[in-house]
């Protein structure tokens, strides 16, 4: 065991969360053995999920002979209520889908579009000036339409084999019985009471009496189970058309001081989009994730493939030269997501240069050196259209989930759902909380009067960072992995990647190991005593080097003779198989 994947028991001890009454003896033991830095191993079926009682929810139905698209069901329905801070039905996600029977890889784009009124200045205020972040989220100005919703009945629709209603029952059964409020809720719900507290429906169910949730306290949802009964008899449907629909409506646009524009229309005219995957070659495996809106599936790609010239693998985990490389690897690739990459239904983007092999070849030369690389700007990869565009200038905080399901049938599922920002808009309908997510957009529109691709426009869908990802080999998928985490979500997924494929980690090893992320020039390292020996190496190579806490919310499977799962001890997740 290398000394950078050598876990403190003191360490994980304090990221567990205390365990409620409720949850099952399997929960109990997946809690345990992934704490004591064993990965969950299994035969037929695997799920790793962010919250216990989804991860049950999900093992039920894959333990009855459903499909992962029917796990995802439930297991979304499930964290929208016991895990809301994160994501759920009034938020959005990005599915990669693996098809046993075909060979082929799908994803599903359920991002959430911006309303037909919204403008490019919808984020400023009368002089052109950008809005402060959180006078741009707090309300109903921030909520785009919807998406989850549709994704998970368009998914089911395409590879579930179990009735839509029964997958819906286990949400609806906690939402009216109760469930106990998890350590990481009641900090959310601390850490945020004057915002939760601005909107009445908001403020009567994270603020009982006035007072933030308590761990271990019963919670119950009554409108949330109503609202999945409807689903359970009509459909998604009643999302987007009917007496939900104007509900939604009416809790954005009468936001008082921060109204929405969303509309009647919007939601009816929403559509799930069927995306082609985003590929990228590394070594001798194929890394698949989401095209854009996503920069995800891109920037992965790209860091990765900017990587391929050198050999890790003999480096190792413990080198600072690994980091230099992975650390300035990763700077290049979001110079170039910053320049180029937004909805490729408004923008081009050009997503065959940024991964041709010869432009990534001659970018990965700039790291063939022994120093951190000094200032650096975008790329100039083959493009389809002659097109200028300026940097992005666009705020994404973290409040996400991932989850990752194998099924008994050989599919593997990989998907990533949000809200955007920790409790979205504040603003909830329904029982659930309505996202933040246009403000993923740039609220700035030109920078030195040229255009930005990521600007807001109406039906757009703002630019993400979520990178649910399936890693394949001879065609055939080897590792299900993503995270939450905000723009950190790309070097996340990356690193565990490469401590898969180039350092032999299990992936509970590679998942709880510290995290070290160089987006735009600060190297953030965790800020653990097994990372210790790296920063003073990292500061000689004249890396600015900032040490601190950074949560991801990893959830992964690893296919081999077995599955293997694992699930990120900084949250409360869980893997279980059979």
């Amino acid at each position: 065991m290398t000394l950078l994947t050598r876990l403190t028991t003191a360490f994980f001890f304090c990221a567990a969360p205390v365990l409620a009454q409720d949850w099952s003896e399997a929960s109990r033991n997946a809690l345990e053995q992934r704490d004591a830095g064993h990965s969950i191993t299994a035969e037929n079926w695997m799920i790793s999920a962010a919250n216990p009682h989804a991860a049950q929810a999900g093992a039920a139905v894959l333990r009855a002979g459903g499909t992962a698209a029917d796990a995802m069901v439930a297991v979304q329905a499930v964290l929208g209520l016991a895990e809301p801070q994160s994501s759920g039905l009034g938020g959005g996600a990005f599915l990669i889908w693996y098809d046993n029977a075909s060979g082929k890889v799908t994803t599903l784009d359920g991002r959430e579009a911006a309303p037909l009124a919204a403008t490019p200045t919808l984020f400023q205020d009368d002089s052109g000036t950008p809005l402060k972040f959180f006078d741009a989220v707090v309300g109903g100005r921030s909520v785009g339409v919807p998406a989850t919703p549709a994704l998970m009945e368009a998914a089911h629709k395409r590879w579930g084999n179990s009735p839509w209603a029964e997958l819906l029952a286990p949400a609806g059964k906690l939402a009216s019985e109760g469930f106990t409020v998890s350590p990481r809720l009641a900090e959310s719900v601390a850490a945020d009471p004057e915002r939760l507290g601005r909107w009445e429906r908001t403020r009567n169910y994270f603020l009982p009496d006035g007072q933030p949730l308590i761990a271990g306290d019963t919670l119950k949802n009554p409108a949330y189970a109503k609202t999945l009964d409807a689903m359970a008899q009509h459909g998604a449907d009643v999302f987007y058309t009917g007496p939900l629909a104007q509900e939604i409506v009416t809790a954005v646009q009468g936001a008082t001081g921060n109204p929405g524009v969303l509309s009647l229309v919007d939601l009816a005219i929403y559509r799930v989009k069927e995306r082609a995957p985003v590929c990228a070659t590394y070594r001798e495996y194929e890394v698949c994730g989401m095209g854009p809106p996503s920069s995800g599936g891109l920037t992965v790609g790209q860091i990765l493939q900017l990587l391929e010239p050198y050999d890790l693998s003999a480096l190792g985990a413990d080198a600072p030269e690994s980091w230099r490389l992975i650390g300035d690897a990763s700077r290049l690739a979001f110079a170039d997501r910053g320049r180029y990459m937004a909805d490729s239904d408004f923008v081009p983007v050009p997503v065959k240069g940024l991964l041709d092999p010869a432009y990534t070849s001659a970018r990965a030369k700039l790291l063939d050196r022994d120093t951190a690389l000094g200032e650096i700007t975008a790329g100039d990869p083959a493009f389809d259209h002659g097109l200028n565009r300026a940097d992005d200038q666009s705020i994404e905080l973290p409040s996400t989930s991932h989850f990752s399901i194998v099924d008994s049938y050989g599919n593997a599922l990989s998907m990533t759902t949000t809200v955007e920002n920790r409790f979205g808009s504040r603003l909830m309908a329904g029982g659930f909380i309505l996202n933040n997510e246009l403000t993923d957009f740039s609220f700035a529109t030109h920078k030195d009067g040229v255009p930005i691709a990521n600007r807001v426009a109406p039906g757009k869908r703002p630019r993400s960072s979520m990178s649910p990802t399936i890693v394949l080999k001879d065609g055939a998928p080897v590792l299900v992995i993503g995270s939450p985490g905000g723009s950190r979500i790309i070097g996340f997924t990356a690193q565990t990647i490469i401590a898969v494929l180039d350092w032999g980690m299990d992936i509970q090893s590679a998942i709880s190991m510290p995290r070290l992320v160089n987006r735009f020039g600060t190297y953030e390292i965790e800020d653990r005593t097994d990372t210790e020996a790296l920063t003073q190496p990292l500061q000689d190579m004249g890396f600015e080097v900032k040490r601190g806490a950074i949560t991801s919310g990893l959830h992964g499977i690893s296919i081999a003779e077995t599955l293997a799962g694992g699930a990120d001890p900084r949250r409360e997740g869980i893997a279980i198989g059979e």
